[in-house]
């Protein structure tokens, strides 16, 4: 067995073994939360009505599901952080543990309607990571065959923003033949793909809420921040 105290690049203060009792999941008392973005202002939307079918799933496997609406969210760098709907979205990301992110696929990507929202969204607050170690789930509409360039885009954006995206996703084609005049999804596959979407969305994150700042604790920012507080109160870093 290789003892880590021995590695000359390892900083003996910041190292921890993996400890799976810390992994066991806490007794929260109250549903979890979920936020959820579309990303189309379109009165008839298809994105916005995705959303609306998997937030009525959500709610039934047990979730405490918000939707944020963006219509009147300023385009980012055009508004200061104070305009009342960045606020509003900022609130709903922090207050949530989970989220699902929607949008068509125009152009081979996802459309400025959600990029604007996620851009409103810091990846850093002071010492806070506002969407670290969150569940996502990813969904796309299109209009014609069934492509996944904005919801592997979407996948790109939940790692960087340090998210823990869950492995299952919904694409759904041809979208104007998937909802009827309600706007509610008719029974097809891709309907059976979106529950099971947010089934896998569930589970995640019943399995990481309340032990997510220890899964996300990483050694290389505990040796930063040791060095930061020495270097505070003036001591030497080891």
């Amino acid at each position: 067995m290789v003892d880590p105290l021995a590695l000359s690049n390892i900083a003996p203060t910041a190292f921890e073994k993996p400890n799976a009792a810390r992994l066991q999941v806490p007794q929260l008392g109250r549903r979890p939360r979920v936020l959820l973005l579309y990303g189309s202002l379109w009165a008839r939307s298809y994105s916005r009505f995705l959303t609306f079918e998997a937030a009525r799933l959500l709610d039934a496997f047990g979730a405490d599901s918000r939707i944020f609406d963006p219509s009147g969210l300023p385009l980012p760098d055009d508004a200061p952080e104070g305009h009342l709907k960045v606020e509003e979205l900022r609130e709903l990301s922090a207050w949530s543990e989970a989220q699902v992110w929607c949008s068509p696929e125009r152009h081979g990507v996802m459309t400025g309607v959600l990029k604007a929202q996620l851009d409103w969204i810091p990846l850093s607050i002071g010492a806070v990571r506002p969407t670290q170690g969150k569940t996502l789930a990813v969904m796309q509409v299109s209009g014609g065959s069934q492509p996944f360039n904005a919801v592997n885009q979407l996948r790109i954006l939940g790692r960087w923003m340090r998210m823990i995206t869950i492995p299952n996703q919904s694409s759904v084609a041809k979208a104007h033949e998937q909802f009827d005049e309600a706007g509610r999804m008719r029974p097809s596959p891709y309907y059976d793909r979106l529950v099971d979407v947010m089934e896998e969305l569930m589970k995640f994150t019943d399995l990481t809420r309340g032990v997510s700042d220890y899964l996300t604790s990483r050694y290389s920012e505990r040796k930063e921040d040791a060095k930061k507080f020495s270097a505070q109160a003036g001591l030497k870093v080891i």
